[in-house]
């Protein structure tokens, strides 16, 4: 029996084969063998809605008005957000954004702050 790899997400050894790629139960992450290594995800460029680099401790403006699910309010344009954290995902940055509490946002609907 041919050892199959550990899922790059969780570890999972777990993992099994679905016609070309490999699949975690654990994770429901699915990668084929061509994929790159972890390591080359790591290199992803997290830029804003005017092309800036952001990084991890960023501060950012909210550059439009965004309905929020179950808020009675939306985020108003302007709204200053500091100390973002990039995620992986459709919504890449975590943060705490005060009188709504934490909230993801996409890059492409902030702007970074100046200083």
């Amino acid at each position: 029996m041919t050892h199959l790899p550990d899922c790059p997400t969780c570890n999972s050894s777990l993992t099994y084969e679905d016609g070309a790629l490999f699949v975690c139960p654990e994770c429901g992450h699915e990668w084929s063998a061509d994929d790159a290594s972890p390591a080359a995800d790591e290199a992803v460029v997290h830029q804003d809605a005017v092309g800036n680099v952001l990084a991890d401790g960023d501060s950012v403006t909210i550059t439009k008005d965004l309905k929020v699910k179950g808020a009675s309010s939306a985020l108003k344009a302007g709204t200053k957000v500091r100390n973002i954290r990039l995620v992986e995902g459709d919504h890449n940055i975590d943060c705490k954004i005060e009188g709504f509490g934490p909230m993801k946002l996409k890059s492409e609907f902030v702007k970074k702050a100046q200083g």
